[in-house]
């Protein structure tokens, strides 16, 4: 079932969430195209149906066959063939990619949602003109991906990337002690610099939504101030693990946390402390493709077709 770039017209990505489904055309030259949402159903058939539809109605709206590339909240198991690791839990221990080759009769290529957020800011985004991106997605909860030479890379055991599952490191006494992580071990990045864990360390443990800390801090709220700085300095500190072991030309940051402004001023003054280096130049920069990034990411993982 291998496709080649003159077996179809144009790219489609798609990015499966918990909530919704979304689907976009690009063409040739990266230009988008049609774009289309749905509701995420409940069940794993549904799911596959779903996306068998989506595909069917862009490309009956462009008059061509597209190639596919799906980006999950999860990773397909290099071991067994089947999705683990998803927060959307009915796709895990299922054959998603294979299954979705069957309904669409074509090869269809299924990876992270960071690493096709990666992809997307490496190919014509924030990190275009860098050999060695390193993408973050802060919001709700905290992952990465790594693109080498325009290529994800994804590691033996499909994880690189994943810091947010990383111990903090050099810790201080307010990081002690270690938060229980959801994975089963503790002090783990992701509770700390995910939106989520930002809100609880200033709000308490029922707050979910930091969007208006740097507001607050701003209006002379000190706890919110506070938080902030200690969330700027973990995120900082996980950067530099980072940076110590790839060194990637450029960092971008996505996630709803990325949007707050301050992290570009203070996270390279964090990387300066804590960087095995007597130079630190690593640009910290923003997303260019926001909330398209991870669909787009997904066309991408596809070469661009001969013809569209």
């Amino acid at each position: 079932m291998s496709v080649q770039a003159t077996d179809y017209d144009f790219r489609l990505g798609i990015d499966l969430g918990g909530t919704k489904i979304e689907i976009i055309s690009l063409a040739a030259d990266g230009s988008p195209g049609p774009r289309r949402r749905v509701a995420t159903p409940p069940t794993y058939a549904g799911i596959i149906a779903a996306i068998g539809d989506l595909v069917l109605s862009v490309e009956q709206a462009l008059g061509g066959r597209g190639s596919v590339g799906v980006g999950i909240p999860g990773v397909i198991s290099p071991a067994t063939g089947l999705v683990k690791g998803a927060n959307s839990v009915v796709l895990n221990g299922n054959p998603l990619d294979r299954d979705l080759a069957a309904r669409l009769g074509r090869a269809v290529r299924v990876n992270n949602d960071a690493n096709c957020f990666a992809l997307s800011e490496a190919s014509d985004g924030a990190g275009l003109g860098h050999r060695t991106v390193f993408g973050v997605i802060v919001g709700t909860g905290c992952g990465g991906g790594i693109v080498v030479d325009g290529r994800i890379i994804e590691g033996g055991n499909r994880i690189a990337g994943e810091w947010g599952h990383i111990p903090l490191p050099w810790p201080k006494a307010e990081d002690l002690p270690a938060l229980p992580c959801w994975c089963g071990l503790a002090g783990c990045m992701e509770l700390y610099i995910s939106g989520t864990g930002l809100a609880i360390d200033c709000d308490g443990p029922q707050a979910r939504d930091a969007r208006d800390l740097p507001a607050r801090a701003a209006a002379g709220d000190a706890r919110a101030a506070a938080a902030l700085a200690r969330h700027a300095d973990r995120m900082g500190r996980g950067l530099a693990v980072v940076v110590n072991i790839l060194d990637p030309d450029v960092i971008v940051l996505g996630g709803g946390v990325s949007n707050m402004e301050h992290l570009y001023d203070e996270l390279p003054k964090v990387l300066e402390k804590y960087v095995f280096s007597d130079t630190v130049t690593t640009p910290i920069v923003r997303n260019m493709h926001g909330d398209s990034s991870g669909v787009r990411g997904a066309a991408w993982m596809w070469p661009p077709p001969v013809r569209g």
